[in-house]
């Protein structure tokens, strides 16, 4: 039984902007959920999002590693005692036509017994979609692109269809 998550999106935007997006608590509020987040080791900070059965609403969390910009470490405790990490991994690249983007890799372990693999298989679900729509929407807008309206638009619907699967 797979016992992480592991999800890898690249973006048209260079490594500093994807950066800027993780590691500001106003941006981290924008496309994840309202936190406390500030980018220094060993900072205690939490998310907050809509309680559900086994769940206060609250997840923990607290900066292990930084190392901008490219890498990033958080411990993440929730609900059901889960108690996991999260590593953030920023690759620079160039496309084909000399544009930079950023590949980033999220790997979330620590997922252990039935309560694990239960909240594994509710994350799983949400990380791919976050990643995938909820960054990329808000960098669209940060970006200013004629875009970021559609963007947003499907970036709240993501955000509540994240938020009701913790309501299961």
């Amino acid at each position: 039984m797979r016992a992480d998550i592991d999800a890898t999106v690249t973006y048209p935007h260079p490594v500093e902007r994807v950066w800027a997006a993780l590691t500001s608590s106003d941006a981290l509020a924008a496309w994840l959920m309202p936190n406390d987040f500030a980018p220094q080791v060993g900072r205690a900070f939490t998310f907050t999002t809509t309680p559900a059965p086994g769940f206060d609403g609250i997840v923990r969390c607290e900066v292990l590693e930084l190392d901008p910009p490219t890498r990033m470490v958080w411990s993440w405790a929730g609900g059901l005692g889960l108690q996991t990490t999260v590593t953030f991994t920023l690759t620079a690249e160039r496309a084909a036509d000399g544009a930079e983007r950023t590949r980033l890799r999220m790997h979330q372990v620590g997922f252990h017994g039935l309560s694990g693999q239960l909240v594994r298989r509710i994350l799983a679900g949400g990380w791919p979609r976050i990643l995938g729509e909820l960054l990329p929407g808000y960098l669209a807008e940060a970006e200013g692109n004629a875009a970021a309206a559609i963007a947003k638009a499907r970036y709240r619907t993501l955000l509540m269809s994240f938020i009701d699967a913790f309501q299961c």
